[in-house]
């Protein structure tokens, strides 16, 4: 009787003091707070706000200038049978498929080369580098006119060999290869991660494996590329969700008279479908259709990441 006595008395004490305990973390934390609180004021006005409001107005039909109708599942409805919306979904998943695994191959294989110590290596590895930290606009303007099928670099130096270039702009083939093709062209800003990643690799493992005998491509597939595989996974995520968003270069082409079926990316139509035709409803609704299937991709990425990359 008296040890319960005891313990219902301290109970009240110990939750005063978990309390004032509790009370000395939040003021601990409020400078904390104070200094983070641009940002997140930033972030619940221009992040959080329109992120919550797409989904009202996706069920909506709204066009900026009259205030939004309630249309219930209408907009997804619409979209189910539109065919231009399939259409730049399969062009923007066929764009993932192609360049997403070149620009992991490319920027491995560049970590790889630019992770011999020669004389110049820096300048070589800012070489590489600075392509990716020219502004997106200003890249595709220099591509097209390499690739323009008269005056273009690429195809004069075909004819200087006897070969005729195609309309690398002009032609839907050609013009989606383009595109994938400029997208290697900005490899070097996932080369720098893989680099850093290379350079955290334990030098005791290749002492390890040299005393082992093996060979420099057995150091490479046994020791590097499963080391690696942290950053390879961080990349790939990364480059799937921009993949998905692809947007600059493609709708820049479209204006230069690319053929559409070839630039019209899901991106593209939804920016098209928002500010050309002010459907704000309609473009809120494949703009949530487009999360849904990058969370999908990224889910499974994430699913399979336990059978091949390797932590620690």
């Amino acid at each position: 009787m008296e040890r319960e006595l005891s313990s219902s008395s301290n109970a009240p004490v110990s939750r005063k003091s978990s309390l004032r305990a509790l009370g000395g973390e939040l003021r601990r934390g409020l400078p904390g707070l104070a200094f983070i609180s641009p940002w997140l004021f930033g972030f619940a006005v221009f992040t959080a706000g329109p992120f919550l409001t797409s989904i009202y107005l996706s069920f909506t039909r709204y066009n900026i200038v009259s205030a939004p109708r309630w249309v219930g599942v209408q907009n997804y409805a619409v979209l189910a049978g539109d065919p231009v919306f399939w259409h730049s979904l399969e062009l923007t998943l066929l764009y993932a498929l192609a360049a997403v695994p070149l620009a992991v191959l490319a920027g491995v294989g560049l970590s790889l080369l630019l992770n011999f110590e020669v004389r110049g290596i820096g300048f070589y590895r800012t070489i590489f580098f600075l392509p990716s930290i020219v502004p997106t606009v200003a890249t595709t303007v220099v591509f097209v006119w390499v690739l323009n099928p008269q005056i273009g670099l690429v195809n004069s130096l075909l004819r200087a060999i006897g070969v005729t270039g195609p309309a690398w702009l002009k032609e839907p083939k050609w013009t989606f290869a383009s595109l994938v093709m400029m997208a290697l062209w900005g490899v070097g800003g996932s080369m720098v991660t893989y680099l850093a990643g290379l350079k955290d690799i334990p030098v005791h493992l290749y002492e390890a494996a040299l005393l082992d005998g093996a060979s420099a491509l057995q150091r490479l597939r046994f020791v590097t590329l499963p080391m690696l595989t942290p950053v390879i996974f961080f990349n790939l995520v990364m480059s799937v969700i921009a993949s998905f968003q692809y947007f600059t270069q493609a709708y820049m082409l479209l204006n230069q008279q690319a053929p559409e079926e070839a630039t019209r990316f899901l991106a593209v139509y939804l920016f098209e479908r928002a500010w050309r035709y002010l459907d704000m409803g309609y473009a809120s609704a494949m703009a949530w259709v487009l999360f849904l299937v990058i969370a999908l991709v990224t889910g499974v990425l994430f699913r399979t990441q336990k059978r091949w990359v390797h932590y620690g």
